[in-house]
């Protein structure tokens, strides 16, 4: 164990370290008061042992609890079990991501933070449902998404006010978090187990692709119903000043706070795996053993990491924001953004649970380094197009619609597999790091920029930089899938060629 953590620590310090470096840069170069930087250093150093610890913890628990349920339910062969379950865990688990926390905390002014998580959960545990069925049947995932995405922009434009869109399209990227990811790509592992033909496999991705739209959908309707309008963001002041006991205890105030908030995550979920365990004694005492320290881990590591990105990077974020809102007409945050954006989405923790997952579904042929790379420019290019955006206030949906559209038409082209790496990819890469950075720079800079009216502008143009890097693996993914194929198809036919020499020689 101790070997792992280990591993898991170098891991960790080289996909944080970079992020911080450039913060720290930046820091340096507008002139951050010591206090903050002080509050930052202290968070970089939570984030890199909780993601550790994470990263440890899933390993040892979420993952082989959610593969072990997805197989002994799906093994039943009752459907109506196989939809209630799928119901429940998409629900409990969705209700306490830390992710959703953290957005429902930004737009606690405009909506009540239950309401706004209650519409998520339910979105996410009823598409999870869809989602498993799909697989059991083998439906194709790229027709369920086209009609869904089709759906969410249809109600978007004719019945939703514009300042509700971004909240609905961020909801769908925040809810697959490092909660949720790990338990629910396991299972779509353990039921896509009892699958007979060659492309099981195949379909065990997409369980997140589903989740993420599902949240968008049932937000939109949250807005048909309240009939929300004009919402506007109202700022908070950042603490710029203070000693080493005023940090001490914003940390302290902060262990409390996510404790708290992970426990609730948590909870749930030990509640279900103790009575599955009740009714189907899959595991045995060792297993359990295991499991219930892979838990303690993940609690751990979930507390720290939370408390460091919220306590630590979100103020710097906010204070980087607005310097560089206020330099050069803003136009600074876009290579800032791109290059924060290349190395962000290494530091998210249910990056690691995807990456290593589809290595292992694929056998080593898709390696966890090219997706790491791919997700990298995937979010480079989301980030660069966000702050662009708070920029100029380009409309969401010049972007949104025909990003998806070129998604969904890549979903023709792309191996099944690589379409649904894609879109688990973008609810992956939507994380915790990004919620609790890349978001508050955005709302900085929408301060500096737009000054009296920035209340209204964060609404329309800071939000909406968790559903861009939702969107971009989408696309970067599926091409990926597109030329990979191309070049293994390439080998196969130089294989042959070189058989028939062999075979031509032997008869002669």
């Amino acid at each position: 164990m101790r070997s792992a953590f280990i591993e898991k620590l170098k891991e960790s310090v080289s996909a944080i370290l970079p992020v911080a470096l450039i913060i720290l840069a930046l820091a340096v170069v507008l002139g951050v008061e010591t206090y903050s930087f002080v509050l930052f250093m202290a968070g970089a150093f939570l984030l890199i042992v909780g993601l550790s610890g994470f990263n440890m913890g899933a390993d040892m628990s979420m993952l082989v609890i959610g593969e072990k349920i997805g197989s002994v339910v799906t093994h039943s062969r009752k459907v109506w079990l196989i939809a209630l379950v799928s119901l429940v865990i998409g629900i409990i688990v969705t209700m306490a991501e830390p992710d959703l926390q953290i957005l429902a905390g930004y737009v606690s002014d405009a909506i009540n933070n239950w309401v706004l998580i209650a519409a998520v959960a339910a979105g996410v545990g009823i598409f999870l449902t869809v989602a498993m069925l799909r697989i059991v049947f083998g439906v194709r995932l790229s027709v369920l998404l086209m009609i869904f995405y089709v759906v969410a922009f249809v109600m978007a434009f004719a019945f939703v006010d514009p300042s509700f869109w971004a909240i609905a399209f961020d909801s769908g990227g925040v809810t697959t978090g490092p909660m949720t990811v790990p338990f629910i790509m396991a299972l779509g592992v353990g039921v896509a187990s009892i699958r007979s033909d060659k492309e099981g496999k195949d379909d065990s991705f997409g369980l997140v692709a589903l989740s993420s739209v599902g949240p968008i959908i049932a937000v939109l309707v949250l807005g048909i119903i309240t009939k929300a309008e004009n919402f506007v963001y109202v700022s908070e002041d950042i603490v710029h000043a203070g000693d080493t006991g005023d940090a001490f205890y914003a940390f302290f105030k902060g262990f409390g706070t996510y404790a708290v908030e992970v426990g609730i995550a948590l909870a749930p979920i030990v509640v279900f795996f103790l009575l599955f365990q009740v009714v189907t004694r899959s595991f045995h005492r060792y297993q359990l053993l295991r499991i219930a320290l892979g838990i303690a881990v993940t609690f751990v590591g979930l507390v720290l990491f939370l408390t460091g990105a919220n306590v630590g990077f979100a103020p710097m974020g906010t204070l980087i924001g607005r310097g560089l809102g206020s330099v050069c007409g803003g136009w600074l945050l876009v290579p800032v953004g791109m290059a924060i954006g290349y190395f962000v989405v290494a530091a998210e923790p249910a990056v690691h649970v995807l990456n290593k997952q589809v290595e292992r579904m694929s056998a080593g042929a898709i390696k966890a380094r090219s997706m790491k790379l791919a997700l990298g420019i995937s979010v480079c290019c989301a980030l660069g197009l966000a702050m662009l955006r708070v920029i100029t206030g380009i409309n969401l949906m010049w972007i949104l619609v025909p990003g998806y559209v070129a998604a969904l038409v890549l979903t023709f082209f792309a191996p099944k597999l690589f379409t649904g790496i894609a879109f688990d990819s973008g609810g992956v890469a939507s994380g915790a790091m990004v919620s609790a950075f890349v978001l508050p720079m955005a709302i900085g800079a929408c301060e500096a920029i737009s000054g009296e009216a920035a209340s209204y502008a964060i609404m329309t143009d800071a939000f909406g930089c968790v559903a861009f890097v939702a969107l971009m693996p989408l696309i970067t993914i599926q091409v990926f899938g597109i030329l990979y194929r191309r070049k293994t198809s390439k080998i196969k036919r130089a294989f042959l060629t070189v058989d028939d020499k062999i075979l031509l020689y032997e008869v002669d």
